[in-house]
Order: C-alpha cells, then structure tokens, then sequence
C-alpha cells in the first residue's frame, strides 16, 4: 500500500489489534516475540473479542502520537521532513488513461546514492536471473458503501475483518464530489442502515474513543457479498473521477477463500502486465507470492501501521531462504506491505519460516531488515511512515537523493504513480542493517 494523503484534513489513526483471538495463530516456533516490539517472527494475538482494545498484547499502542516500536529516540522522523511534493504531481488517473498501458509509468532506480530514470518497461534490464520478487496476492476489494445513519447520510469505508467476525469500519461524509469528508467517529450502538435491508451497530473505537475514525462494527453475514453487489473502490481527493475495480487491482490478486482482501491497493505491484511477468521468467527472475490485506488507515506523520493479517507459504519461504544462501540472487520485495509481511516471518537468524497470522511490525532504520535485499515501491508523502521502512532498506542519504531526484524529474505520486526500485549498493558490499549510511 502507498502511504497517501486520503482525504484533506484527515490524519490516520494508530489502532490496536483486530477483534477476536479465534482462529488466530501464534507464529511459528522459536522465531522470536512480538514483531514491532522485538523485531522477530511471532505474530501478536489479535485484541480478545469483546475484551476492548486494551486488552491486546504485544500490539501497537493505540495512540495516534506514538512512535514506532522499536524505533528509538528521534527515529520517528524520516529523512524527507524538509520535502515539500506539489499537488501537480499527484497522479490522478491510472497510468492506461494517461499513455499506453499500465506499465506506461517511470522507472526511479536508486542504488547505493546513484540514481538513474528509466521507463518500468526496462524493469527486466534491472534485475537478473536468480533475483527473487516478493509479491503480495491480496485482491483489493469494493470497501466503500453507502449507508444511513438515522437521517444522516454516510459511506462506510470496510477496513479489517477481525478474527472474531467483526470488522473494522470508518464512516465519512460524502461530500457531493464523489469524495468523502471527516465524520466524528460513532457512538456506540449507532446503527448503520446499508443496501438491502442490512445494517451494522458501531461497538466500540479502535484506540482512545476521543477522535477515534476506526470502530470494531458487528456486521451482517457475507460482508464479501455484499461489498461486490453493493460497494465500489474507496477513492481519494486527489483523483479526478471514481475508476473501475479491475483499475485497483494487481495482475498478482488471487481470491482469499473467506473473501477477506485489502481496502487499499497494494499498489506498488499495478504496473506489472501479464508480458512483463513471463519475459522476467524468461530471465531466470523467480516470484513469491505471499499475502497482507490492508486496512483503510494509511500510516502518516509517524504513525505506525496497525496490525494487519498476512499469510507467508511454506513455499515462499523455503525460496526466500535458498536464494539468499545460494549468494547470488537478491531478495525484492515489491512494494512496502511485502516487506512487512516477509519481515515479519523472519527469525534472529535471518531464516524465513512459515507464518500466517497477525502483525505488528514496523520496520525502522534501527530496526532494520533481515530478509529483503531490494524493494520495488511507489512514491511516498515525505512525512509517511513508510519512508522509515524505506530508509532501513536503502540507506538516509540514498533515499534523500532518490527523492530529490523524483522531485526534480516531476514523477508522479500516489497509487496510479510512477515507482522506485531500491538496489543495494554491491560495490560497497554493504550490508542491509540499520548501519548503512551509504
């Protein structure tokens, strides 16, 4: 997901772990505790349902102003603070509207403090057979719905189904544009009206009640149904119309067997075409599918994610785990919500292990990576968390030339925007650790 400005004015909450430790999984065994609080593999168990949100252990803390686990004094300001990104290049239609096709956009390739501009067409000439790419498979689904609080008219934004069957949801007051606006969150025990006679009742906030946007809702049975008969893509301010599903969707999405999917694109992966997969193959590029759904509360202005379900395969990590013992394949993530997902199934010994839960993890700078090389990912606001993530792979002083250079070549941001693939630095030798200063 590319951490975006959602709506003017808006500011993205910090929230606890989804409701309901039902079904949910301990990470696997000896990989480590917590993921943002230690680092390693173990997913946290999901707040209890009906327990509230303070009962959720080992997940971030609810507060909106508090910094990333693990993050260490001063870290929660990212390298970019002094970047100021003009509206004018906010993308604000899919790159197929724009030009040619979906991977009609530009290609950023920063390695090491060298920066090079190309076209993502030539993403094959950038990679080399070995080179593993980390994919995320969640399907972004039709999150936005149209609903009735009493005489007030709302659009319900679907976030996170909770293990317990809740989910979380935000409410926003359509603004007449075909865009939504804040809404005070709640109260408890507010009753939404939805299409077809069904309704949901707000339970209780995600994180302090004050200002909470996100609210654990027991909803009716079959919320997938209903989100594709009823819901479309939830749309941000900066697009200039609304745009089909299929436009917010990867080539890599795959239908979870409950449904359950992302609110916001995994976007990092939307100008892959089916051609530009097979000739990668061609190559001798290998792909790893895993999965991460995201929720509809971009992380910004040091906000830390919220714990979101992810799944890595026995598969996936049995290839991960060759390719970077064999020494010369790198590990690529593709886009940010990979990086989180992969990270979070990785022990202190640097092995990937099957994992398939919740997490927590937010990757810093002194947190650092353990099991991705590389990362393929979207441009960034420059007081999005995510840049931390960013700066743990790259380095701070190659992820401000990257971004001064995107800035000056005018590359365009958010979801339907040009990307920025992130090498190493291999002549340096250098490791992926919170050290790097390259």
């Amino acid at each position: 997901m590319t951490a975006r400005r959602r709506y003017e004015g808006d500011v993205a909450l910090a929230t606890p772990g989804p409701g309901g430790a039902a079904g949910s999984r301990p990470g696997p065994a000896g990989a480590g505790a917590t993921g943002a609080g230690s680092g390693g593999a173990g997913v946290p168990s999901p707040d209890p349902g009906g327990a509230g949100p303070a009962a959720a252990a080992g997940v971030v803390s609810g507060l909106s102003t508090a910094r990333p686990a693990g993050a260490g004094a001063g870290a929660g300001a990212t390298a970019l603070e002094a970047l100021r990104v003009p509206d004018a290049l906010s993308a604000r239609v899919p790159a197929e509207l724009r030009g040619a096709g979906r991977d009609d956009v530009r290609l950023l390739v920063s390695r090491g403090r060298a920066v090079a501009h190309h076209a993502f067409r030539e993403l094959p000439e950038q990679l080399r057979a070995g080179d593993v790419l980390v994919v995320n498979t969640s399907m972004t689904l039709p999150a936005a719905v149209n609903g009735r609080v009493g005489g007030e008219q709302v659009v319900v934004h679907f976030s996170t189904r909770g293990a317990d069957g809740r989910w979380a949801v935000e409410l926003r007051a359509p603004t007449g544009a075909g865009v939504t606006g804040p809404r005070p969150g709640g109260p408890a025990g507010a009753v939404v009206r939805l299409p077809g006679g069904r309704a949901l009742v707000l339970e209780e906030p995600l994180g302090p009640a004050a200002g909470a946007r996100l609210w654990w809702a027991r909803v009716p049975e079959r919320v997938p149904e209903l989100l594709h008969r009823y819901g479309r893509p939830i749309r941000y301010g900066y697009t200039d119309r609304d745009q089909p599903l299929s436009a917010y969707r990867t080539v890599f999405a795959v239908p979870s067997p409950d449904g359950s999917g992302s609110a916001e694109m995994p976007s990092a992966a939307r100008p892959f075409t089916v051609p530009m997969v097979a000739e990668l193959v061609r190559r001798g590029v290998l792909f790893a599918p895993l999965s991460l759904h995201t929720g509809v509360a971009s992380a910004e202005a040091h906000e830390p994610p919220y714990p979101e379900r992810f799944a890595v395969p026995a598969a996936t990590a049995w290839l991960v785990n060759a390719v970077r013992e064999a020494g010369r394949g790198r590990v690529v993530a593709v886009g940010t919500t990979a990086v989180r997902a992969l990270e979070s199934a990785v022990g202190a010994d640097g092995a990937v292990r099957p994992a398939d839960g919740w997490t927590d993890l937010v990757v810093t700078p002194r947190r650092g990576v353990r099991a991705v090389d590389g990362l393929l990912t979207g441009l960034h606001e420059p007081r999005a968390s995510h840049l931390l993530m960013l700066e743990a792979v790259a380095g701070r002083e190659a992820l401000r030339r990257g971004y001064e250079a995107a800035l000056q070549e005018r590359y365009l941001w958010h979801e339907f925007g040009d990307v920025h693939l992130i090498l190493p630095d291999e002549e340096r030798n250098a490791p992926n650790c919170s050290s790097n200063e390259w």
